[in-house]
């Protein structure tokens, strides 16, 4: 039970990492969807989607000192990108942009929850 919070939220990281990497691998090899695509958005969501299911999950896995930095970097930039989306491009992204990024923030704060609790659990245990 030790480091079992850290192998699901792990999990979770790949699976939300997998997910970006195909959404925005599809607009990078042309498959594009039937709305307006901000250009940066698709490599944006490629490149963390590769940095959260191939650096964040295994560095998550093994319970590394810098998977809770690398947590929060993430579930960060991907607010910043929300607040942007939000706002500067409030009128042209596309619904299905808003919803993948809100189901991104909302599985990083649950990865984050995870990892938290797990860390408070820890330092219960040496006490």
């Amino acid at each position: 039970m030790k480091f079992l919070l850290n192998k699901i939220a792990a999990v979770l990281a790949f699976i939300i990492g997998a997910m970006a990497i195909f959404a925005g691998g599809k607009v990078l090899l042309g498959v594009l969807p039937d709305y307006y695509v901000i250009s940066w958005l698709p490599p944006y969501n490629f490149l963390l989607g590769v940095i959260s299911a191939f650096f964040a999950a295994a560095l998550i896995w093994k319970n590394h000192p810098f998977a809770m930095p690398f947590a929060l970097a993430i579930f960060s930039s991907h607010a910043v990108v929300m607040l942007i989306l939000q706002t500067a491009y409030r009128h042209v992204v596309a619904p299905d942009s808003v919803a993948a990024m809100t189901a991104r923030l909302a599985t990083w704060l649950a990865i984050l929850a995870l990892l938290t609790y797990n860390r408070l659990a820890q330092a219960r245990r040496r006490m």
